[in-house]
């Protein structure tokens, strides 16, 4: 993709959309909470990854978190900008940026998480299930269930760590 996208293949980029756009609309939207802004920083996400292809790097995350830290740093720098302009609260502003900096950690540990964790997960939360329930689905032991959900909310705790401690 990272190939075709520095040859200037319009139709990688048109594949590039059509896998990430609903992402990095989402991420935004959340972020600015103005869907017209989301379209925007959509439009300038993609056009930042046309214009420079070669700004990705697969040694240091997967093409999908690229695109997601990407999405997180045009909106919050966005936000910032709005809230600069306009004499909004400062610690409100902050506060936003600092809950959208959280959800984006949380989508990116989620995304990173092995399958069986995220799986059980997914069964847990979006689809109601006790561990008990779980396991059967899964095909594992009740105490695997259970070590799957600790473990998986266990990594997703630390979404919530402040980004600056961990420096």
């Amino acid at each position: 993709m990272q190939q075709r996208l520095a040859r200037g293949e319009e139709s990688a980029l048109g594949e590039l959309y059509d896998r990430f756009a609903s992402l990095v609309h989402h991420l935004a939207n959340k972020i600015m909470d103005d869907p017209e802004a989301a379209e925007q920083i959509t439009r300038e996400v993609f056009g930042y990854i046309w214009e420079n292809p070669d700004a990705f790097d697969a040694k240091h995350g997967s093409l999908r978190s690229w695109v997601a830290a990407l999405t997180h740093r045009q909106a919050v720098n966005r936000l910032r900008q709005v809230a600069h302009g306009a004499t909004r609260d400062r610690e409100a502003v902050e506060a936003k940026v600092h809950a959208a900096s959280t959800a984006a950690r949380a989508d990116y540990i989620v995304s990173s998480m092995p399958y069986p964790l995220r799986q059980a997960l997914d069964l847990a939360y979006k689809g109601k299930r006790n561990y008990r329930q779980a396991a059967a689905e899964l095909g594992v032991s009740e105490d695997e269930a259970r070590r799957r959900l600790r473990l998986g909310l266990q990594l997703l705790s630390t979404a919530a760590d402040d980004p600056e401690r961990q420096l």
